[in-house]
């Protein structure tokens, strides 16, 4: 079923970074123009440092946003940094008795995890993404929309010329799809990360330096965070450079393949202005044979909605 109505009230917070205005404003047109009521939280455009305002005031609005009746979905207005500084304050308990889908990606990969960890909660990782002109990508929008407020199934089709396609094996795996940026699924390990026995682990990363890369994979791997997994889904990996004969993608395959589970590589979810949307928490299948990741709205259970 659709996540998102038309006339649904839905409202856009910062839970990290400072968003420009003017490109919120854009966006939100788009949201407007898709039939939704939308607000903007009071810190929205705040700052400090880096943040977008300070913790108080970042946890007020997500919080009020999480547990406001009327609101039927949070958008985060960008990434950037610092979510991962307030997840732990949220109010769980009653956030999981209304639970509403958080948008984003990067950054708030950490509001994810700890939201489906906590409430199951589920969440889109996708953004209402800006092109070269700082406006929605028509294939980002058109992917957003499709999740939020279409019937399924609904599918991503893997990119062969992506770099993380050369991770694809074989087989298929079918799990709750869990995870997004990589950095992120490494910060909340051991307090906001859920377990990942039985889930299709889905990885993208930004950013990254090389040593760093491979410091975050080994730590995932020798603490057994990464145990039971079902499959892999791979996103774009981008900004690490390459230290021959190491890059990324040498990194992934070297510490991945221990887990000896099917990977689908060259999937466009992540850092790019064209990027798919998917939902965190929804079951998910893979097949690396054939290059699809399928999801099907009508699995959601009332569980995952409450």
């Amino acid at each position: 079923m659709p996540l998102l109505r038309p006339n649904d009230l839905v409202r856009l917070v910062s839970p990290a970074s400072r968003p420009d205005p003017a490109g919120i404003e854009r966006r939100a047109k788009i949201l407007r123009d898709w039939g939704l009521r939308v607000e903007v939280a009071p810190h929205a455009f705040d700052q400090l440092s880096y943040l977008a305002g300070s913790d108080d005031d970042r946890l007020s609005d997500l919080t009020d946003a999480l547990l406001d009746p009327k609101v039927r979905a949070v958008f985060a207005t960008r990434v950037g940094k610092g979510s991962y500084r307030i997840l732990h304050r949220l109010p769980f308990e009653a956030v999981a008795r209304d639970p509403k889908p958080v948008v984003g990606f990067s950054d708030i990969t950490a509001l994810h995890l700890a939201l489906w960890r906590e409430c199951r909660s589920i969440g889109v990782h996708g953004a209402l993404t800006g092109d070269a002109e700082d406006r929605l990508s028509l294939i980002a929008a058109r992917s957003l929309r499709t999740v939020l407020m279409e019937d399924g199934p609904f599918n991503v089709e893997v990119k062969q010329a992506l770099a993380s396609f050369e991770l694809t094996t074989s087989g298929r795996a079918r799990g709750r799809l869990i995870g997004g940026n990589l950095e992120m699924i490494a910060t909340t390990s051991g307090w906001a990360l859920p377990s990942l026995r039985g889930a299709i682990l889905l990885i993208e990363s930004a950013g990254l330096a090389i040593g760093q890369f491979d410091r975050i994979l080994t730590m995932l791997m020798r603490a057994g965070h990464l145990n039971g997994v079902a499959g892999i889904a791979i996103g774009h990996v981008h900004g690490t450079p390459p230290n021959p004969p190491l890059d990324a993608i040498v990194l992934l395959r070297q510490h991945l393949s221990e887990l000896n589970v099917p990977i689908l590589g060259g999937l466009p979810i992540g850092h790019d202005a064209d990027a798919s949307s998917i939902v965190i928490g929804m079951m998910t299948e893979i097949d690396a044979d054939h290059g699809t990741l399928i999801q099907r709205p009508e699995e959601m259970t009332t569980y995952d909605m409450r």
